[in-house]
């Protein structure tokens, strides 16, 4: 048979067979519109209340116990519909419904994801005078890029404890009644030779010195302790009533001080800080309070530490996860090693956006795009998958059939080119234990920062993509 060239068609069937990413904005009707920037309203609020890990679980632990929730003691007998809440140490929390349904058999269905972001503690001693000015010695946490935090207005957030054993919250910059802090940079009149160094080299480690007075004490007898840093010491005395030896045992933090916002004519993206992880733990948190399904049971982890390796006893390294699981097992008779093998996970985490600014570290087949749902990576790492957890092609053939059966839009992709770069999530830890596992995450511009953007469409179908899986 001779076939012309106005004979080939392209057939509904074949477009059919066609991997094709959706635009959510593209579908969405006045419902679904409505619906996802009345969810991005709630979580701006929830980003600009929650910018440490200890404020999050706080909002989170609040939130749990007006959903009924109560609090989990080791010994505790569990039966189905109980909804309980650990809170550890007060920067990570885990939220359990017990579902009807047996656990040897069925498993847990486990959301986890983190609540810390890159920013920049103050050190154990941190205060010195230099030149007229009061500095503080800071040691930057988690991987950022040491140039982006200078020349922007900073808040300090964390807590004191003092020799008597009580705690002083601390949070200061966040209103116009408070004063923010400032890391100083070159100006570009003097800045010659900083230029002429690497992008990774113009800021050091040690140069992150945050500005805290310049106003001397004027009230000391002696003149050698007319100093700046002494009129600090006063005013830190009494206002919250510390003295330097306090900090030796002290969390703070800087954070930039900025508000989520909008970003855009069309309003259709968030700007804000702490998109990685927090965008990921609302929609977790949410998705666990609002789901009414009994079924399943359901863990929803918020881990601390995951941005420096997850480390100690509040990250997900931690044997407090598989301390909890053996409490559930304990509690229903149950061996913990079925539990485990029957549990699946998704490892809420944020993965990186498509930039039509720097196109040339992704690869544009294999990228996530904004607002086109949320992102499934199925392994992460770097280069040869290093460090990775790299999910069996069976379980993300179910979630593809969950996503499908719920309407759930979402796409998949890498974190960049292969020899790129690359990166980690807690996705490793909890499938070390013989638990299926695969990274599903909003799509962030500029990761890391202190002032990153995700898309309100991809928010909320991250959202929706939790209450199926619960579901």
């Amino acid at each position: 048979m001779n076939l012309n060239k106005g004979d080939f068609i392209v057939s509904d069937l074949v477009k059919n067979l066609m991997y094709k990413r959706t635009n959510v904005y593209e579908q969405a009707d006045e419902k679904l519109m409505t619906s996802i920037f009345e969810f991005a309203e709630d979580y701006k609020e929830f980003l600009d209340s929650s910018k440490t890990e200890r404020e999050a679980c706080e909002y989170v632990v609040n939130a749990a116990k007006e959903q009924g929730y109560q609090p989990f003691e080791f010994g505790m007998q569990l039966k189905p519909g109980d909804r309980i809440y650990y809170n550890n140490r007060g920067k990570n929390v885990y939220l359990i419904k017990i579902g009807e349904e047996n656990i040897a058999k069925d498993g847990i269905r486990i959301v986890a994801s983190h609540i810390d972001s890159p920013r920049i503690d103050l050190k154990q001693v941190p205060l010195y005078e230099s030149d007229g000015i009061a500095l503080g010695k800071t040691h930057y946490y988690g991987g950022l890029r040491k140039y982006q935090w200078t020349a922007i207005p900073l808040a300090l957030h964390g807590v004191v404890v003092r020799m008597d054993g009580s705690v002083v919250p601390v949070k200061i910059g966040e209103d116009a009644n408070t004063p923010a802090f400032y890391i100083s940079d070159l100006l570009p009149h003097l800045s010659a030779k900083q230029n002429r160094k690497a992008l990774s080299e113009a800021i050091g480690g040690e140069d992150l010195n945050i500005w805290f007075g310049n106003i001397p004490y004027q009230a000391a007898e002696n003149k050698e302790d007319k100093t700046v840093k002494n009129n600090i010491l006063k005013i830190l005395n009494e206002q919250y009533r510390i003295t330097e030896a306090d900090f030796l045992s002290a969390e703070l933090s800087l954070v930039p001080a900025f508000k989520a916002m909008d970003i855009g004519f069309d309003r259709a993206l968030v700007g804000g800080y702490g998109h990685d992880d927090r965008v990921c733990s609302y929609a977790a948190q949410k998705a666990i309070f609002d789901e009414a399904s009994d079924s399943h049971t359901v863990m929803v982890i918020l881990a601390d530490k995951e941005e420096i390796g997850s480390e100690g006893p509040t990250g997900m390294q931690s044997a407090l996860f598989t301390d909890l699981v053996d409490a559930l097992c304990d509690s229903f008779g149950v061996s913990s090693a079925a539990v485990r093998a029957n549990s699946k996970c998704i490892s809420a985490d944020v993965t990186a956006a498509y930039d039509p600014n720097f196109p040339d570290v992704c690869e544009k087949e294999n990228s996530v795009y904004l607002s086109c749902g949320a992102g499934m990576m199925k392994f992460t790492g770097a280069r040869g998958k290093s460090g990775s957890n790299d999910a069996d092609a069976e379980y993300v053939g179910f979630l593809r059939r969950l996503f499908d059966e719920y309407g759930v839009i979402w796409q998949t992709g890498e974190l960049g080119k292969v020899d790129a770069g690359g990166g980690g999530t807690i996705a490793k830890y909890i499938a070390n234990l013989n638990i299926d596992t695969v990274d599903l995450g909003v799509p962030v511009i500029s990761m890391h920062s202190p002032y990153e953007v995700i898309s309100k469409a991809d928010l909320y179908e991250m959202y929706l993509a939790f209450r199926a899986f619960i579901q």
